[in-house]
């Protein structure tokens, strides 16, 4: 397997990040296609974070309890289209864990204690360990590798990628 690398600039945010704080409840009511809502990422707790991200890369930080809520995949493809490969986080919700995955998203059980908003990070996926860098402070972590077909999924851009290329 390849080494993956995803780099971004840190966005910090606390515990229990449900999915509403994502995507509002009240846009969901209108649509679903993740295109059409993606300026409404985080509107309810940081209003200008769509602006903040600018159409580049990033990473969000956080704390205990990530997606919890519903188990709308729609929370998770929010984070694709506005170009968030990787969240980090001390825990993470179970549906939202796997909703992630499926979407090409890498959801990292990690110490994010150290890590400060704007920070210049990282994360590289071998199959011997997943390293993340926080390139700013020039510090390095290292966790075990994902198990599983879940570097492959995650290779792929998500689930419905990695399962048209092993039927073709």
């Amino acid at each position: 397997m390849n080494e993956l690398t995803f780099t971004g600039t840190a966005f910090s945010f606390g515990d229990n990040i449900n999915t509403d704080y994502l995507i509002s409840s009240r846009r969901k009511r209108d649509s679903i296609n993740p295109e059409e809502l993606k300026s409404y990422i985080m509107e309810d707790i940081r209003p200008t974070f769509f602006t903040e991200l600018g159409g580049e890369a990033a990473i969000i930080v956080a704390g205990s309890n990530f997606g919890c809520g519903s188990a709308m995949e729609v929370a998770a493809q929010i984070l694709v289209v506005n170009h968030i490969q990787v969240v980090l986080a001390k825990s993470f919700a179970r549906s939202f864990f796997r909703n992630c995955i499926n979407n090409g998203v890498l959801p990292l059980i990690a110490d994010t204690d150290g890590i400060k908003e704007g920070d210049a990070l990282q994360v590289a996926l071998s199959s011997r360990e997943i390293k993340l860098t926080n390139v700013s402070r020039r510090t390095t972590q290292s966790y075990p590798p994902l198990g599983g077909t879940v570097q492959e999924i995650l290779a792929a851009g998500g689930l419905v990628a990695y399962m048209h290329r092993s039927v073709t």
